[in-house]
């Protein structure tokens, strides 16, 4: 966690205005003259500077912020990092006015994301998944979410995991790693849904648990991939496997993604263009937190818009992430990610950064180690150049980071 000589092991930020993002606490939780102090890695106090007690800041290095904004490390809470190859071809077919089904006939699609997958090693993976995970990091993201499901078989699924794992040895930075096998029917399947479904119950998710490569379980629940009661029986196998769950829910119809998902306690259900009132009642009362994903909206031109107002109103917490992935948000930016939140869905300044910061955590199940500025939380922080937090919603395709802090480092 700290430094060899001891010295950077405890450091004090000071002259900062911080962005707490403290739960329960009225907007950003802002403190204007304000300090931070960690040691070994982990946040000791944040609060008002002239509140600091002595002993949070004896022998620390110190760092002066001069009146530089302070905000949690960003987190990513739902991105598919590691593939191989790219879907550009697909992307110029669909300008042209193929449609999905067409680019799907043509070989297309994440079958094609499959195939590219599975021929690339895992060191390939890991070399193509770090150009993507470094644009993630220099815009302050200290924490990223990984799912698989471009392998769709064990051993792929597998190496595609330990790619994903091999990412937080390779950069400073947490990487938390989610079991997507029921993404989509691989070739080799034929057809038969429920085959595939057996497979990913029976052997895959097992056997992911049982080399502790997964963090979480997701599925995709949609009329193109898998129903819910087919969803059911691969939670049915996370749950008692002890590993919680997450759901691609109502991206493109109402399929009740979402009310399946809390009825499994899942910690996040994702998209959820499609979802109706009983779907928002049911994941406030599990807890279930909402991941906005702008970048699909605007990649695949979706025109019907998550239903933010019925989240405001049920109480359901909102996170924001990118689905960086290659074929519907090949999108590598948090930042423009809010940006688009707030445009296309009229998310507020505060919930974007929020959806960033505390909420992202909460969707990974994090927030007792990360997601605000608090005792006893990582010391995961990002300094920014800005007059005033709007400035990281408001700005496109500018980065006004300062310096970004991971562990106290």
């Amino acid at each position: 966690m700290g430094g060899a000589d001891g010295k950077s092991g405890h450091r004090v930020w000071r002259n900062a205005r911080l962005a707490t993002m403290a739960d329960g606490v009225a907007g950003l939780g802002i403190v204007e003259k304000g300090a931070i102090a960690a040691r070994d890695g982990v946040i000791v106090y944040a609060g008002a500077e002239a509140d600091m007690p002595a002993s949070a800041g004896q022998g620390a290095e110190t760092v002066d912020c001069e009146g530089r904004w302070i905000t949690p490390g960003l987190i990513d809470c739902h991105t598919h990092l590691v593939y191989a190859g790219n879907r550009a071809n697909e992307f110029e077919m669909r300008l042209a006015g193929a449609t999905y089904e067409e680019v799907a006939r043509a070989g297309g699609g994440i079958v094609s994301s499959v195939r590219s997958l599975r021929a690339a090693s895992e060191d390939d993976l890991v070399a193509q998944a770090l150009p993507r995970l470094d644009a993630l990091m220099a815009e302050g993201v200290t924490t990223v979410e990984v799912k698989s499901g471009y392998g769709l078989d064990l051993d792929n699924e597998k190496k595609s995991l330990r790619a994903a794992r091999r990412l937080s040895g390779e950069r400073a930075v947490t990487i938390r790693t989610t079991c997507l096998a029921a993404h989509a029917l691989p070739p080799e399947a034929k057809g038969d849904k429920d085959a595939f479904i057996d497979l990913v119950a029976k052997q895959i998710v097992p056997a992911v648990a049982a080399d502790g490569l997964a963090d979480a379980v997701d599925g995709f629940c949609e009329g193109i991939a898998f129903s819910t009661e087919q969803m059911a029986r691969v939670f049915d196998k996370a749950k008692a496997l002890g590993l919680p769950v997450k759901l691609h829910a109502d991206q493109l119809s109402n399929l009740h993604g979402a009310a399946l998902a809390a009825s499994y306690g899942a910690l996040s259900a994702d998209h959820l263009e499609y979802t109706d009132e009983a779907g928002a009642a049911a994941m406030a009362k599990a807890g279930t937190v909402a991941t906005i994903l702008p970048g699909a909206y605007y990649f695949i031109r979706e025109t019907k818009k998550p239903p933010v107002e019925l989240f405001r109103s049920h109480g359901v917490k909102m996170a924001v992430a990118t689905d960086s992935n290659p074929g519907t948000s090949p999108l590598t930016s948090l930042l423009l990610t809010m940006n688009m939140a707030a445009t296309l869905f009229g998310l507020t300044v505060d919930e974007c950064l929020a959806g960033v910061t505390r909420e992202a955590a909460r969707a990974l199940g994090l927030l007792d180690k990360a997601g605000t500025l608090e005792a006893g939380k990582s010391a995961d922080l990002a300094i920014w150049d800005i007059e005033r937090p709007a400035e990281l919603v408001y700005r496109m395709g500018f980065n006004p980071l300062h310096a970004r802090i991971w562990r106290g480092q």
